[in-house]
């Protein structure tokens, strides 16, 4: 026996005599605890998995996955305390299931917890690393919160839901999510080496329930997820604890002396070591690599990428709205009339009516179609409606669709191309199942633009816009870039 292993029998030996049964059930309690926070337990995520196309969509899987026995339904299991129900649920199963554990194993050999207490730490340092990784490169290239939109800029304060408002505060600062990003990528780098773990786990707790209070503070619907990372950064951080205190506190040494395991032969070495860079290899570089290619070269972001009608790009007013023929005057209390509208300086329309519509609360995801891309809308209230369009510029026509709609869920998963080819499918059965608008379109002086066609089956307008000259107090900002499209 080498000199290795009986240090490493040695200490095992000694971990288990100093372990009572008190915290043999502690050890047990948190260990199927921290199992049924790390492994999926729902079959919605496997069958999910096992649809996967390619090697991306397999870690985008796991660096995803969300955990959760049970769902609330109503505003609390959302964004309140009721959404906290699925880590109670979990926390009851763990403690029934430590005391079982304990009580089937109470004439058995006493586990090595040592061992346990270790794999575990590991188990919960990988998932943080490919959770806070795969946070990070969305802030990193930048597409999870995007500079707020022309018509998001002229909407009213008090029609914004919270978490709207929070994320376009954080999406007005360029750098700043690119800080955020790095920041979590970096301590994500740092939870798969067992020398930087106690860096790693401080920095992640502290940035994850910066995020996590934030948005529950703000109705975001992130908290539980960002929660979930400070809750496996504080498991992991428990062990360094006493060091820390003795330390930072005390101000007295401490010799450390954390189990390790010991590899008995050379091949084992090797094995895990090529396992465990490959691993990162996969998450850090592979993952890091497509997540560009989505944002830079497929445009599959929250945003619209499809430019807009040249030279457009702006806020107008309503000088002139025909309905029918027949002159509409402006009331500020007309729901058919429009109140104002913009061009965005890519392929989104947007007018206001003073009518309701229903709200979307989501944080909105990016997808590859524009169509189907709706960030720009969701959290707020006002009367806008947005209307994808492409153009004609040949016939001067363009052609529309009204983003709020409620698309076919197998529309919107099997598309992957960013255009619709609208201009093609008016003459198809797509007209209707889409309901695709055409309208014509003419540049007057000024910057005007005059729109005129069908609104649907029977009513048809003829419009003026005119140009809003203004400048925001922030100036032009940062806008999300992509290598497919240039943007005069």
């Amino acid at each position: 026996m080498t000199q290795s292993t009986i240090v490493e029998s040695e200490y095992v030996n000694k971990s288990i005599d100093r372990w009572d049964s008190g915290r043999n059930i502690i050890f047990r309690f948190f260990f199927i605890f921290i199992l049924l926070f790390v492994i999926p337990v729902k079959y919605e995520w496997y069958a999910h998995l096992f649809k996967s196309k390619s090697l991306y969509e397999v870690l985008s899987s796991m660096a995803g996955f969300r955990p959760g026995l049970i769902d609330i339904a109503g505003e609390s299991g959302k964004w309140g305390l009721y959404s906290f129900a699925s880590w109670g649920l979990t926390a009851i199963i763990a403690a029934t299931g430590a005391y079982l554990w304990a009580w089937l194993s109470r004439n058995a050999t006493p586990i090595n917890v040592a061992k346990g207490y270790y794999w575990l730490r590991v188990l919960a340092r990988y998932r943080i690393a490919i959770g806070i990784i795969a946070f990070g490169y969305l802030k990193l290239y930048p597409m999870q919160m995007p500079f707020p939109s022309e018509a998001n800029l002229h909407t009213a304060f008090g029609d914004y839901a919270p978490f709207k408002l929070y994320w376009q505060a954080v999406g007005l600062s360029l750098w700043y999510q690119i800080f955020l990003g790095l920041l979590e990528i970096g301590a994500g780098i740092l939870m798969f080496f067992r020398k930087t773990t106690a860096l790693g786990a401080i920095i992640n707790a502290g940035v994850l329930y910066n995020i996590a209070h934030a948005n529950l503070a703000y109705d975001g619907a992130v908290h539980l997820y960002s929660g979930y990372f400070v809750v496996l950064s504080v498991f992991v951080l428990l062990q360094y604890l006493p060091g820390i205190w003795q330390v930072f506190i005390k101000r007295q040494d401490f010799a450390p002396n954390y189990y390790t395991p010991n590899w008995r032969t050379p091949g084992w070495r090797v094995a895990y070591l090529g396992g465990k860079y490959l691993f990162i290899l996969l998450f850090l570089f592979y993952y890091g690599y497509k997540r560009y290619e989505m944002h830079y070269n497929e445009g599959k972001l929250k945003e619209p990428i499809v430019p807009g009608l040249a030279n457009a790009a702006g806020y107008y007013h309503i000088s002139k709205f025909d309905l029918n023929g027949k002159t509409l005057p402006y009331d500020p209390s007309d729901s058919v009339r429009w109140h104002d509208a913009v061009f965005e300086r890519y392929s989104t329309f947007v007018y206001t009516v003073n009518k309701a519509y229903a709200i979307n609360l989501d944080n909105g995801t990016p997808k590859a179609t524009d169509l189907f891309k709706d960030y720009e809308f969701t959290g707020r209230a006002g009367g806008k409606r947005y209307l994808y369009y492409e153009i004609d510029s040949a016939e001067n026509y363009l052609y529309l669709v009204d983003k709020n709609q409620k698309f076919a869920r197998e529309l919107v998963r099997e598309r992957s191309n960013i255009r619709m080819d609208l201009r093609d499918k008016y003459q198809t059965v797509w007209r209707d199942s889409l309901h695709i608008l055409r309208w014509e379109y003419n540049r007057l002086p000024n910057g005007n633009i005059r729109l005129a066609g069908r609104i649907n089956d029977k009513d048809s307008i003829n419009v003026i816009l005119s140009k809003h000259k203004h400048q925001h107090a922030i100036g032009e900002g940062w806008y999300t870039r992509n290598n497919i499209y240039n943007y005069e």
